[in-house]
């Protein structure tokens, strides 16, 4: 295991959705709770909180929330071009960047996290469980954009389940 990168993956998936409908997957509240979360906020900069059907744009925050689990996520939208780029702080300092990219019929999206700290409890907490966890999310955005069908378990009788 000396040679495994504990600081940053990549996870791609293709998806058969418009490059825009997969922009908007990843930046309107509305859209990103129908595969990702159960609840998301975004605040402008001045605290202004961004309205449910809008994109969040760079500079922005974000307070967001999942299914089964009690805590929440509160970051920063680093960089958001409006068309094919996304990047936000998460997991602390870690940098997540979300690119989109048309390839003939589908959209490869490719998520890495990068800047993951080297501490045992991060090597097993974020660089594990993160990749673990957008291995999953990744999956259900495609379920969701090509197929309707949400993949996330809601239940809370159903804990500790392979989709929550």
């Amino acid at each position: 295991m000396n040679d495994f990168n504990w600081e940053i993956f990549t996870k791609k998936i293709a998806v058969k959705a418009s490059i825009s409908d997969l922009y908007d997957a990843w930046t309107i509240p509305q859209e990103i709770e129908s595969w990702f979360l159960s609840t998301a906020v975004f605040h402008k900069p001045d605290g202004e909180q961004l309205p449910h059907h809008a994109n969040f744009e760079q500079d922005d925050t974000y307070q967001w929330s999942w299914y089964l689990f009690g805590s929440a996520e509160d970051g920063k939208i680093i960089h958001a071009n409006g068309t094919d780029l996304i990047q936000f702080s998460f997991a602390g300092n870690c940098l997540v960047e979300v690119k989109l990219t048309p390839f003939h019929d589908d959209v490869i999206v490719e998520l890495t996290q990068s800047n993951i700290p080297t501490d045992d409890q991060s090597k097993k907490g974020i660089r594990l469980g993160c990749d673990s966890g957008w291995s999953f999310f990744l999956v259900n955005l495609k379920s969701v954009y090509e197929g309707g069908i949400d993949l996330r378990n809601k239940n809370e009788k159903l804990k500790g389940m392979l989709n929550n």
